[in-house]
């Protein structure tokens, strides 16, 4: 563990640039081999905009970086934050830890918060819009939200007192479950459903996709599947029945084009439809 930690805490950028690439290269193989659904669509042409996103997340989080590294090294310094204030306990321990809490503070929390307030949702939309959900939809971020994305995962930083290599460590793990989870690959309905106890498993999330309430408003984990459980925020539906999408913003067409992406957020807010299952 102690290797792992001193490894994170000096990651070279081209090994970090590596994790994204390698990750979406592995994601896009699988699934091009063993698909859930037989998507009719040009897959790189699908990918264009959503590759755009992912260069602008990565632009940005590269900008902030600074502030990022600043508060890690002050919690440290310090010895400040939830993880530091507790007893003595073993690496792995203090590791696991550190990296349980951020993932509630950078990934649910933020998720969570996206979809409850309004101004926020309309940003968020431009994750939700694709028709084609697949591994390259993971970093379909505005980068608006990007980001509203890194003041989270900086609260969460201050407040848990990880030190950098756990926020390294987080952010290695991070984008591999969300390329993970959104990648249009078919798992045993039991296997996928045993990981979803521990962690966000590809169906888990994707039920998240549907395109009406309140599936869309669940399953806001990204790589422990406990803060839905723990928070009542967890749903089940049978992946046969998803339709990916919002219902109240159906052109595919727009959907798929950067220019109209990046005015989205600004569009008039409108909720998505309640399932039928739900209606009263």
């Amino acid at each position: 563990m102690e290797t792992l930690i001193n490894y994170f805490e000096t990651i070279p950028s081209k090994h970090r640039s590596l994790i994204l690439v390698g990750g979406l290269t592995l994601f896009w193989l699988i699934e091009s081999g063993l698909p859930l659904f037989k998507f009719k669509y040009n897959k790189w042409r699908h990918a264009l905009p959503n590759l755009f996103f992912t260069l602008t997340t990565v632009i940005i989080n590269f900008a902030f970086a600074f502030l990022l590294l600043g508060a890690a090294d002050w919690v440290k310094a310090n010895d400040f934050g939830v993880i530091n204030w507790l007893p003595e306990m073993p690496l792995w321990l203090y590791a696991f830890l550190g990296v349980l809490l951020l993932d509630f503070f950078g990934a649910y929390l933020a998720h969570y918060v996206e979809h409850k307030v309004k101004p926020l949702w309309m940003v968020h939309l431009v994750h939700h819009t694709d028709h084609n959900v697949d591994t390259t939809t993971a970093n379909r971020h505005h980068p608006i939200e990007s980001v509203i994305r890194f003041i989270f995962t900086l609260l969460g930083v201050l407040i848990v007192g990880t030190p950098i290599a756990l926020v390294f460590l987080y952010q290695s793990l991070s984008l591999v479950f969300t390329q993970f989870t959104h990648a249009n690959i078919k798992m045993p309905k039991g296997l996928d459903k045993v990981l979803s106890y521990f962690i966000v498993s590809p169906d888990m999330h994707k039920i998240h996709h549907h395109y009406r309430l309140p599936y869309t408003d669940s399953n806001y984990g990204n790589i422990f599947s406990i803060w839905d459980r723990l928070f009542g925020t967890y749903m089940y539906m049978d992946r046969e029945k998803l339709v990916y999408g919002v219902d109240v913003f159906p052109d595919e067409k727009k959907n798929g084009h950067i220019g109209e992406l990046l005015k989205q957020p600004f569009q008039k807010y409108e909720k998505p439809t309640l399932s039928a299952d739900f209606e009263e």
